[in-house]
């Protein structure tokens, strides 16, 4: 481990035993609350934004796994981070299911368990808006990618029209309660223009889905 990941492996605050008892629903419900927009266009972004991937593959916050069937064969190696143990377990049962070869790793995008300069493609979908600290988490990103990589990702966004972004304001404290920690109106592109990346990304529409998370932000970012 280099020096900068052991600076960087802090614990991280536990959360409380009823919050856990709800990310542990969470992990049960996520699926079928997303399967709309899943069904409507996630799915196909999904795929489209994984095609791109290349070499050693890390998957930040994979959750339930919904990315795994996309990935390209020619990857050299793919590695799944989740932090939330029933994730971990329903994630262990997808890949399972699927049939391809990774490797899954307990560990946060905050702390992340590879050397400097060490992976080609790091994979964000849906993950940078529910990390306590998202600025850390790109730093760890920009450290674990090596001169040339990509970080690919799909996140829902701040708005840009002003009417739904008070609307992102307002529900802010209860999507986040009971969307285990997500942040609906992060301001994620910004967030990564500071933290140095070069960012080309599409707008979207996350249809089928509550209206604080319909906006999207889908492309690549490099160091």
């Amino acid at each position: 481990m280099t020096e900068t990941a052991r600076e960087n492996s802090r614990t991280e605050p536990q959360p409380t035993p009823a919050y856990a008892v709800w990310l542990r629903v969470m992990a049960l419900v996520y699926d079928p609350f997303v399967w709309l927009g899943e069904l409507i266009g996630m799915r196909r972004r999904r795929r489209e934004l994984v095609a791109d991937a290349r070499g050693r593959v890390v998957e930040i916050g994979a959750g339930t796994g919904l990315n795994l069937p996309h990935y390209p064969d020619g990857v050299d190696e793919l590695v799944l981070t989740e932090p939330e143990p029933a994730m971990r377990r329903k994630l262990a049962r997808r890949l399972e299911r699927v049939g391809r070869t990774a490797r899954i790793c307990d560990a946060s995008a905050l702390h992340l368990p590879f050397t400097d300069a060490s992976v080609d493609t790091v994979v964000s979908t849906l993950v940078l808006c529910t990390v306590p600290d998202p600025e850390a988490a790109l730093r760890e990103i920009a450290r674990v990618l090596r001169p040339g990589g990509q970080l690919l990702f799909i996140e829902h966004i701040r708005s840009g029209s002003r009417l739904l972004a008070a609307y992102q304001d307002v529900m802010l404290r209860p999507w986040r309660g009971f969307a285990g920690g997500c942040v609906c109106n992060r301001p994620t592109l910004q967030l990564m223009h500071a933290c140095g990346f070069t960012v080309r990304a599409d707008a979207a529409v996350w249809h089928g889905m509550p209206a604080v998370v319909h906006p999207l932000a889908i492309g690549r970012a490099t160091i």
